[in-house]
C-alpha cells in the first residue's frame, strides 16, 4: 500500500513537472506573437514604449541605434550585420506601427517643446489596419534583377497571396567589394488570409523561375 502511495506521488510530480513545462514553453514561444485583437490599453502600452525609446535619444547615433534596434525585433531571415546580402523581410504589424508613431510623439514633443498625442480616432484606424506590410530585402547581379517579383506567405499546405505587390526599387551598388546590387519592395497580406502565429514561408519568385524561401516564425514577431 505504501509502494503504491509512493508511485502516485512520483507520477503526480512528473505529470505536474510535464504540464509546466509545456506551460512556459507555450508561453514563451507565443509570446511576441502579431496579436490582431490588440485592446486600447495594449495599444497606449505601444505608443508609450515607441516615446520612451526616443525620448532617450540625444543624437543621431541614438536615434539610429533605436531605429536599428525597432527593425531586429520584426526582421525574418537573414541578419544584415552579418549577411548584407542575405534576403529578409521587415514585417510591419500594427503593433510596429503604433511604436512607430510612439517614436514620432516624441520627436514632435521634443521639436514643438509641447506634448504631442496622436488622436484616439487615429489609434481606432490603427487597430483595425487589415493588412501586414511586409518590406522584402535582397541582392542580385545586375540594377534590375528584382523587376517582376511576386511573393506568396507559405504556411503548411496553405498559400496565402498579397492583396498587391509594389514595384521593386531600382538596384543600388553595394559598397565595398561586394560584386551585386540591393534592392527591396513591399507586400500586403491580408491579416484574414493567414495564421498570424504559425511558422511561414515567404517565398519570393522572379519571372525567370528562380526562387527564394524566407523562413518567417511569426510566433516571435509582435
Amino acid at each position: 500500500m505504501q509502494a503504491q502511495r509512493s508511485f502516485a506521488v512520483k507520477l503526480f510530480v512528473c505529470i505536474m513537472i510535464t504540464m509546466s513545462c509545456l506551460f512556459w514553453d507555450t508561453t514563451f514561444n507565443h509570446a511576441n506573437a502579431i496579436d490582431i485583437d490588440l485592446t486600447m490599453e495594449q495599444a497606449n502600452r505601444a505608443l508609450a514604449d515607441g516615446r520612451g525609446s526616443m525620448e532617450k535619444a540625444e543624437n543621431v547615433e541614438d536615434v539610429a541605434t533605436i531605429m536599428k534596434s525597432a527593425e531586429q525585433g520584426i526582421r525574418v531571415g537573414a541578419d544584415p550585420e552579418k549577411n548584407p546580402c542575405g534576403p529578409h523581410a521587415i514585417m510591419r504589424t500594427r503593433y510596429y506601427w503604433l511604436e512607430y508613431f510612439g517614436r514620432r510623439e516624441a520627436a514632435e514633443s521634443k521639436r514643438q517643446k509641447k506634448s504631442v498625442r496622436m488622436p484616439e480616432e487615429k489609434i481606432q484606424e490603427i487597430l483595425q489596419m487589415p493588412y501586414l506590410e511586409v518590406e522584402v530585402r535582397l541582392c542580385g547581379d545586375e540594377e534590375f534583377f528584382a523587376e517582376g517579383v511576386d511573393i506568396a506567405l507559405q504556411q503548411g499546405s496553405a498559400m496565402a497571396r498579397p492583396v498587391d505587390v509594389g514595384a521593386a526599387e531600382r538596384g543600388k551598388k553595394n559598397p565595398g567589394d561586394i560584386p551585386s546590387y540591393r534592392s527591396r519592395f513591399t507586400a500586403r497580406f491580408a491579416y484574414a488570409d493567414f495564421d498570424p502565429k504559425a511558422a511561414s514561408t515567404l517565398a519570393v519568385f522572379f519571372p525567370d523561375g528562380k526562387l527564394i524561401n524566407i523562413e518567417a516564425d511569426l510566433a516571435k514577431i509582435r
